[in-house]
């Protein structure tokens, strides 16, 4: 991230958020750091204006240009804010969606927040063509500059920010150029930032959309439902579905096969119908109804049982596995598992102080905008994101370690690169496989695999996709800062190496 320090705007403000966001602990430091914030933004840019400004030109005075970088610094905080509010969400649920729907609006709004320190009417017109292409050449930079500073060894990072911040200069100086002497080329009358301002709103809406539609494919429930068990196999299965997910009731054709219910099970045994609502339920709730049914479905099968679970369901099967596992349960496969998920933190709404306080309020007051407009019916306090945020050292460091007695398989679609920083997190085969969250779209390579698994064959190898690691070091310039587990007294509990900076998870406790 430290490429982003001297960037255009807006992804520099962008920078600062995310860490403000992250790091305050109280409302006194966050309104603190924010003056701050604004103030040596303002400054700083008034200096890089002014030695940016063409020498052919008239420039204003440095009073005029300080007093201008100041109300903008302003502005922009409160555009940048609710993106900067998305990406430390993104950070707490691990998921790349909400990541890319906190960064397309910087990409839409930089053109126009790149001439506003230095003309007047700024907020009218299209960006010209020149300063377009120069705000992209920006992202690209500060892409890359960012995936070399995570690739880069020790003190090399500082070389490649060094570097970045050269870049990063002459971005200014052509970025002031263009903004002067082409101010606008079209629609010089209408009020395009706001426009655009308002069209980077839709961002979430259209992702959260998209999410939706392309979760409807190619997931673990399809796989396992739709078939019968494989003949070799001698496993009883639990499939736990995820976040969102619906069950109507439905039987499976094989009588071995159930699917989890986050109401639990009937009186006769048969796992209950539920609802999306129903899923929004505490990972702790979760563990002690999937007790409850494998506890049955062994007495009812006398099998061993393997839970396969895919995004939520995987965690709850996971956490499940580590407090309270049957001696039957033997078998985890994971699909889209939320990898590194809880690297920020808000304290409960009662809780009026903690690193993330002011982030916490924010979420809340965000959710109940989107309430009222009928784009979702969430809420930021719900018990399964606060069992991610409450028991986040054990899904940032176990998650994809093994379990004593249990073979374990972790599948990853390609879009799993880009939700955590770049890292060793597992100790266990992971297949890494085409397609997005909670989608797979090689069906036949998921069957194998899982056929392989259930029949009790040797463990598979991992296996990668070359465009993996790159997808994670490209994106890795755009995550969220992760909070140090030792500083969070909320996590005080937690005695073992912290993955944000060892970029390892499975290591023994100190």
């Amino acid at each position: 991230m430290a490429p982003q320090t001297a960037a255009v705007w807006p992804y520099d403000t962008y920078h600062d958020l995310r860490w403000l966001y992250v790091y305050h602990d109280s409302w006194p430091a966050f309104f603190a750091w924010l003056l701050v914030m604004v103030v040596a933004r303002a400054v700083f840019h008034t200096g890089l204006g002014v030695l940016a400004w063409p020498k052919h030109m008239r420039r204003p005075t440095v009073w005029w240009l300080l007093r201008r970088s100041l109300g903008l610094a302003v502005l922009v905080a409160l555009l940048v804010a609710p993106w900067a509010l998305i990406s430390v969400a993104a950070s707490v649920v691990a998921l790349s969606w909400v990541l890319l729907a906190s960064l397309l609006p910087m990409v839409l709004l930089a053109p126009f927040l790149q001439r506003a320190a230095v003309i007047g009417p700024w907020w009218r017109g299209l960006p010209s063509a020149p300063l377009v292409g120069w705000s992209l050449l920006n992202f690209v930079v500060l892409t890359v500059a960012g995936a070399l500073s995570w690739a880069v060894p020790g003190w090399w990072t500082v070389l490649v920010a060094a570097v970045a911040g050269i870049l990063n200069g002459l971005l200014w100086n052509r970025s002031v150029h263009s903004a002067l002497l082409a101010p606008t080329t079209r629609w010089p009358r209408v009020p395009a930032a706001p426009i655009a301002a308002v069209l980077a709103l839709a961002v979430p809406v259209v992702g959260s959309v998209v999410n939706a539609k392309t979760g409807e494919g190619l997931g673990i429930d399809v796989v396992m439902l739709d078939e019968p068990m494989p003949a070799g196999s001698d496993h009883a299965v639990i499939v736990l579905a995820g976040y969102g997910s619906s069950y109507g009731g439905e039987r499976p054709p094989d009588d071995r096969v159930e699917v989890f219910s986050y109401r639990g099970l009937a009186p006769d045994g048969q796992p209950l119908p539920y609802d999306r609502e129903d899923t929004r339920i505490s990972v702790a709730d979760s563990v002690r109804l999937l007790s409850r049914q494998v506890d049955r479905l062994h007495r009812r099968t006398d099998r061993k049982v393997a839970l396969i679970g895919e995004s939520e369901g995987a965690m709850v099967a996971r956490t499940y596995l580590q407090q309270s596992a049957h001696p039957a349960v033997d078998t985890l496969a994971m699909f889209s598992p939320l990898i590194n998920a809880g690297r920020a933190y808000y304290p409960p709404p009662n809780e009026k102080q903690g690193f993330g306080v002011a982030t916490g309020w924010q979420l809340r007051q965000a959710f109940r905008l989107m309430n009222m407009i009928g784009v979702s019916n969430g809420d930021a306090d719900q018990p399964f994101f606060r069992s991610l945020i409450d028991n986040a050292p054990f899904y940032r460091n176990q998650l994809l370690c093994p379990v004593p007695g249990v073979r374990t398989v972790a599948f990853l679609p390609t879009t799993t690169a880009a939700e955590a920083p770049p890292g060793e997190y597992s100790d266990i085969p992971v297949i890494q496989m085409l397609g997005v969250h909670g989608t797979l779209l090689d069906r036949a390579q998921l069957q194998d695999r899982l056929i392989a698994l259930l029949s009790d064959d040797p463990l598979p190898a991992t296996e990668r996709r070359g465009e993996y690691a790159l997808l994670s070091w490209l994106g890795s310039a755009w995550q969220t800062p992760p909070l140090a587990i030792a500083a969070n007294p909320a996590w005080a509990g937690f005695r073992q190496p912290d993955p944000a900076f060892t970029g390892k998870a499975c290591l023994p406790a100190r």
